[in-house]
């Protein structure tokens, strides 16, 4: 028996010998293509079975590039591999250098990563370093390879130091000092002080002169006059999209905007309607994704993409003929799989730089570009909503120079080609590409999660392997679609609240609102608003989705206010998984969210053992009826104290309390909920 173990362990060892870098080297490539095409899916979709995979693609491939290089610095292959010919293991290793600069899809998996940039460099370094050591060392043998093994060496290192600096350019410190303006003096005032006395004589200053203000590009038009969003990308809207993103992307960083552009950019969206106001938003979320998480940062400007790229796929490109110049089936190597594996390398990479071509400038950043070529950082420039309906004025006007008409009749043709590609393949076969998001909310029901709890044993089992938040995504996360209905509720309150916030106050007031502005405004709201006033961010909305589960469950569908209804409900469960499962995203308002959470589903599981419903069939609206079956006369906090966080029975109190309000109590409800979500969203830029 322990003959035929050693032998099984010795023909292992052989097999992984001659394999070894082989199997790295096909596998890294793997990885890249699949990061290449997928990546994009992560903004597309919330579905965990394609975010899992590309998470792992992203994490190995690294490491899978890092590993690879210490095979072929330190080789420990037998002769049947391809270590036997140092020229091909030295023209494999540029090839690992390229993979760790990754996709342009891809730079970044989570925030966090654009902080590691430093290390990102420091594996740049060993890498470059590794690559040019094992490349010197084939030299003094007469390698024959060494101009192929250089071509491909300057195109890794370009794209090695293209993902280095979209780190950098991404990470938070780097990200909100881009938007910093330059430093401005004002007027020199130890020049300028004595112009003041020529104010009291009545004279002309020359002060006043310098400050007399510009006058302002009107931004005219009116809705009706916008494209419609889905006949295709308008470079007018996008360049509209583009200048109101530069400006407004500050709030991000927690940077505040003038009042003169605030107030531009709110009398633009007051022209648009629903569905042109969504689309503009979700284009700004896409511009940001795309410079948070991929090379766009980097490769935004044709200036500096078209010289960079062109290198760097020409050398590949030079490198491919070269090789296959050279037949090296005859000249160099022993086994044709490492022919086939070297053509791989190569047909892939030229293969990926020229799909990445014509995806950058068919993107909305290439559509942009085409238009502005190089835009300023102001929302002065933007467009009037007149101009973006022209859309025959697609085509810039030509410049005169030979080498500009060249450049224009290139993108034009990478445009047809590209829409072409993205019409045929995006459209008919992968639609799921020809949107920017997902298209759908997370829902997150907190008495669902109390009537399905796990066994205490696997409980604990998973929370201490760290499964808990994986695992609770996958059993009690819904999705709903993002309709219309929606949609168009959500923006008419914020264009009501928009339209009286002529004052910078009385935006602040409506910002700060999180309910009581919508109550005080409803007549026999009064009991409500003590729901909404001195109290903490997190127990208000555990309160409001609470009540709002128990009346959804034990009303029958009433056909005039079904609507105001349904999205009572998205909301409240939109909202209660943003506070639970996506606790980062509220972190400055959250609070105590995670106990109060916790202590409110201990007081509910204790409750539904206590009256039989979890040994029932589970029941959502024999759960609800049992809730609000109990008297609630005494206040939920003289016996409970101050120790548990508890709102199970507070709530109860005021789902009664929307109860007397029989029929309008729906419309108030999802009033209630869009500011709350309104709040959300304005504080989150403080997180």
């Amino acid at each position: 028996m322990f003959p035929s173990i050693q032998l099984l362990f010795h023909w292992i060892q052989l097999w992984w010998d001659t394999w070894n870098l082989r199997a790295v080297i096909l596998f890294s490539l793997f990885l890249q293509t699949f990061l290449f095409f997928s990546a994009p899916l992560r903004k597309r979709t919330t579905n965990s079975l394609v975010i899992i995979p590309i998470w792992l693609a992203y994490n190995l491939a690294d490491a899978t590039a890092i590993f690879g290089m210490g095979l072929i610095f330190k080789p420990c292959g037998n002769a049947l591999g391809p270590y036997a010919n140092p020229e091909l293991v030295a023209f494999w290793a540029p090839f690992l250098l390229l993979h760790l600069g990754g996709p342009d899809t891809i730079t970044a998996f989570a925030l966090e990563d654009n902080e590691l940039w430093m290390r990102h460099l420091l594996q740049l370094f060993v890498q470059l370093a590794s690559s040019a050591y094992v490349f010197i060392l084939t030299l003094s043998s007469n390698n024959k390879l060494w101009l192929p093994t250089l071509l491909v060496f300057i195109s890794a290192l370009i794209k090695s130091i293209e993902r280095t600096r979209s780190l950098y350019l991404s990470s938070w410190r780097r990200f909100r000092d881009s938007m910093i303006r330059k430093p401005d003096p004002g007027p020199n005032y130890h020049n300028i002080k004595d112009e003041y006395s020529n104010q009291e004589s009545g004279l002309p200053s020359r002060l006043e002169i310098v400050e007399a203000p510009n006058p302002e590009p009107s931004a005219g038009g009116n809705n009706e006059l916008l494209p419609d969003v889905n006949a295709g990308p308008n470079p007018y809207l996008l360049e509209a999209v583009y200048h109101h993103f530069e400006t407004v992307k500050g709030l991000i960083a927690d940077l505040k905007i003038s009042s003169s552009e605030r107030d531009k950019s709110r009398s633009f969206f007051l022209k648009l309607t629903p569905k042109q106001a969504f689309v503009c938003v979700e284009t700004e979320l896409n511009f940001l994704y795309d410079i948070l998480f991929t090379k766009t940062a980097v490769l935004s400007g044709y200036h500096t993409f078209i010289p960079i790229r062109f290198t760097s796929s020409m050398s590949c490109f030079a490198a491919f003929l070269l090789f296959h110049l050279m037949d090296p089936k005859h000249k160099f190597l022993h086994h044709n799989i490492d022919v086939e594996i070297t053509y791989a390398l190569l047909l892939g990479t030229i293969v990926h730089d020229v799909i990445a071509f014509f995806v950058i400038h068919t993107s909305d950043w290439g559509l942009v570009h085409w238009r502005l070529i190089k835009v300023k950082n102001t929302l002065d420039s933007i467009p009037s909503v007149d101009q973006i309906t022209r859309t025959k004025r697609f085509f810039v006007v030509l410049p005169r120079a030979i080498l500009y008409l060249f450049f224009f009749i290139l993108l034009a043709i990478c445009l047809v080609i590209g829409f072409i590609v993205k019409v045929v393949l995006f459209m008919w076969i992968i639609p799921i590409m020809n949107r920017r998001w997902s298209g759908c909310i997370a829902q997150y029901n907190l008495i669902f999660y109390c009537l399905h709890p796990r066994s205490k044993k696997w409980d604990m089992l998973i929370g201490n392997l760290g499964l808990t938040n994986i695992l609770d995504g996958r059993k009690y996360v819904k999705t709903k679609r993002f309709n219309e209905v929606l949609r168009d509720f959500i923006f008419e309150e914020l264009k009501i609240k928009s339209m009286e916030a002529d004052a910078i106050e009385i935006a602040e007031e409506f910002c700060s609102a999180k309910g009581d502005w919508v109550l005080g405004r409803e007549g026999g709201c009064d009991n409500l608003l003590p729901y909404t006033l001195h109290a903490d961010y997190d127990n208000i909305l555990l309160l409001w989705h609470i009540a709002t589960e128990l009346c959804y469950n034990t009303e029958d569908n009433n056909s005039e206010n079904d609507k105001f209804r349904e999205i009572s409900k998205v909301l409240s469960d939109y909202m209660s998984y943003l506070l639970i499962m996506e606790p980062s995203m509220m972190s400055a308002i959250a609070g105590t969210a995670q106990i109060r959470f916790r202590d409110t589903c201990a007081e509910a599981k204790l409750f539904f053992q206590d009256t039989g419903v979890l040994d029932k069939e589970e029941d959502m609206i024999q759960a609800c009826n049992s809730i609000l079956d109990v008297h609630t006369v005494v206040n939920p906090s003289t016996v409970k104290g101050n120790k548990s966080k508890t709102v199970l029975f507070d709530a109860c109190i005021l789902a009664k309390e929307l109860k007397k309000l029989d029929n309008n109590k729906w419309k108030i409800l999802s009033r209630v909920w869009v500011e709350l979500l309104s709040y959300a969203a304005c504080m989150s830029f403080k997180c």
